[in-house]
């Protein structure tokens, strides 16, 4: 089975609104159920701009790998160097992130990379959190 396409992105290419004011991101599901939170970015004049941001653990390889070997190495090496690999993944962004899982610590992380990653200070982003079930192995 082939994994999806992870297109990369350029942060300069992202809406400048990211930039530029505060940013909240809140998720769909609880970010502990497994390798893939969708997720949404809102923000900008009077918090009327959204911007899909998905979480996507890339190491997830059961039962089908999650990230082509590239899109996987790509993460690793930005995630080494206190980035985050800004991706498209089935028509929304995401930020591919290292592992197979999400814990908060991670999500506050790849959020702080990202901001720092459009000129933002980390400290005007903001994350809602949902718990959610941890996924069992079985």
């Amino acid at each position: 089975m082939t994994a999806p396409v992870l297109e990369p992105q350029d942060p300069f290419d992202l809406p400048e609104w990211l930039g530029a004011g505060e940013v909240t991101w809140s998720p769909e599901t609880g970010v502990r159920t497994g390798h893939l939170v969708r997720g949404l970015l809102s923000g900008g004049s009077g918090g009327t701009e959204r911007l899909a941001c998905d979480l996507l653990a890339v190491d997830e390889a059961w039962p089908a790998p999650v990230a082509d070997e590239d899109a996987r190495r790509r993460a690793h090496q930005a995630w080494r160097h206190g980035q985050v690999d800004v991706v498209r993944r089935e028509d929304r962004m995401a930020l591919a992130v290292p592992g197979t899982t999400f814990t908060a610590d991670r999500v506050l992380d790849a959020l702080e990379r990202l901001a720092r990653a459009v000129g933002a200070a980390p400290e005007r982003y903001a994350a809602l959190l949902r718990l959610g079930d941890e996924r069992r192995s079985r």
